[in-house]
């Protein structure tokens, strides 16, 4: 395969390093810290099954991704999607969107690595700021998550590869730590402790459903960082699949082992739910602190993915003319979207100043905007194959009207969840952040000519815009 030479981005990541790259970005850190909530909430089966729900609809949608990222290979993912099946404005409201969900993803690892560091350093909460929604924020606490995100930012900063190394390393101790609760599981718990495996009912479920989309969030990250993969575009498909599918089993897994650990009441007040369920499982408190540092791995490789996502994804954008061309400068010499990542990181290092409660309101704000974008990815699949049957699509779904119509039906019930009177709908401040992102975005808008759908839509936003003309795919 060729890629593309100058100062573009270059084609240098292969089959494990796709796979790493999106497994890890959905395997963050709300396996540790959320756990205890949903096993209250929900109990053992109502959870799991909640995951189990989640994991279909994901799924679906995902399947929808496949078939456009095989068909359209390049960075920016659901940009160029939806900008040719329905046109710019769609487009620009479609990625906007969706870069705040990335965003948010990021801030939430900015916040919850220093909260995950507190449990092996208690002296963390050193230098008392101020306090927000009850939670006190400190000096050294906030200063972990900010130096966290500098140190994100400066390994993407030099390139593409480095990232991916580094995501597969920490893929694979994140793994081993996995594979260790579950002997831990089989050897230490015990079934009683599962009890309630329905807690409250369906309305239990619902609770946990609703942060399925943020914690599945990553498998999209394939097609946002597809102008960098070198692999035949089929197989760019299936792998995505096979990520949401592991993503699936992990959380189930997590469920079930730290469900077996201790009493779901026990485990809900625990800070971090399921490291007190290592140290329970295999007596010992080492253990525990194993578990941490897995899942410190598992907020850096999403922290990582996400940046890596998230800047393609301002890049593309940028490269059609829909934001500054600031955005879309790539560095001569590591040919990564520098100014994307600065942006992004300067958003994330904000986070850990507001505290604790910060995770919470990340997790819904960035749940919606991210099931927003699956709705629109999914309308988008149904357009193409009805406008471009020929379309050639290397990685094809069948069948397609089925699987496009339970995708955007089960979505859009999804997106039901948050609204208000639901059992998990938003809260004021996610609201708050919603509402001032789309504000910003309307004001974007105005700057975007309106060109309609087609093959050469993307065309005709550069040529409208001034952005610049990207070269054709070449096949291998």
């Amino acid at each position: 395969m060729s890629s593309s030479g100058g100062a573009g981005l270059v084609r240098v990541l292969g089959r494990w390093d796709v796979l790493a790259v999106a497994f890890g970005a959905m395997i963050g850190f709300g396996w540790i810290v959320l756990t205890g909530g949903f096993l209250e909430d929900a109990g053992t089966l109502g959870a799991a099954l909640a995951f189990v729900i989640g994991g279909v609809i994901v799924s679906l949608v995902g399947l929808t991704y496949a078939e456009l990222v095989s068909a359209m290979p390049e960075a920016g993912g659901e940009h160029n999607y939806v900008l040719r099946g329905l046109g710019s404005w769609p487009a620009f409201l479609t990625s906007w969107t969706l870069v705040l969900g990335y965003i948010a993803v990021c801030a939430f690892e900015a916040v919850a690595l220093p909260h995950s560091l507190k449990y092996l350093v208690p002296q963390l909460d050193t230098g008392y700021l101020w306090t927000i929604a009850d939670n006190e924020v400190y000096a050294v606490w906030a200063a972990v998550g900010i130096g966290g995100g500098l140190a994100m930012a400066i390994l993407n900063y030099v390139g593409v590869r480095p990232a991916a190394i580094f995501q597969t390393i920490a893929v694979v101790f994140l793994l081993a730590v996995g594979a260790t609760l579950l002997v831990g599981s089989f050897t230490g718990g015990e079934t009683e402790h599962m009890q309630p495996l329905f807690a409250t009912g369906f309305s239990g479920i619902l609770v946990v459903l609703i942060a399925v989309p943020f914690l599945f969030v990553g498998f999209d990250i394939i097609p946002q960082s597809a102008g960098e993969i070198r692999l035949p575009f089929k197989l760019i498909g299936i792998l995505l699949i096979i990520s949401v599918a592991l993503a699936a089993a992990w959380y189930i897994l997590i469920i079930l082992t730290v469900g077996s650990s201790m009493p779901a009441d026990v485990l809900a007040d625990a800070d971090l739910a399921a490291a007190d369920g290592m140290t329970a499982l295999w007596n010992s408190q080492t253990m525990g602190n194993l578990l941490v540092l897995g899942g410190i791995a598992g907020i850096l490789t999403s922290w990582n993915g996400f940046l890596i996502g998230g800047s393609r994804l301002i890049y593309a954008m940028a490269e059609s003319g829909m934001l500054p061309r600031w955005f879309a400068k790539v560095h001569p010499r590591f040919h990564t979207p520098t100014n994307a990542i600065i942006f992004i990181t300067a958003l994330t290092v904000i986070a850990p100043l507001f505290g604790r409660q910060t995770l919470i309101w990340l997790v819904g704000a960035g749940g919606f905007a991210i099931v927003v974008a699956y709705i629109m990815v999914a309308i988008t699949f149904l357009v193409l194959r009805r406008r471009e049957p020929g379309m050639e699509r290397p990685f094809r779904v069948g069948p397609a009207r089925t699987v496009g119509v339970l995708a955007v039906a089960l979505a859009i019930g999804l997106l039901v969840l948050f609204l208000p009177g639901m059992p998990g709908g938003l809260s004021v401040p996610e609201w708050v952040i919603l509402a001032i992102w789309g504000v910003l975005g309307l004001i974007l808008l105005t700057r975007v000519p309106r060109i309609t759908h087609g093959p050469d839509a993307e065309e005709r936003i550069r040529a409208a815009t001034g952005g610049r003309h990207r070269s054709p795919t070449v096949k291998s």
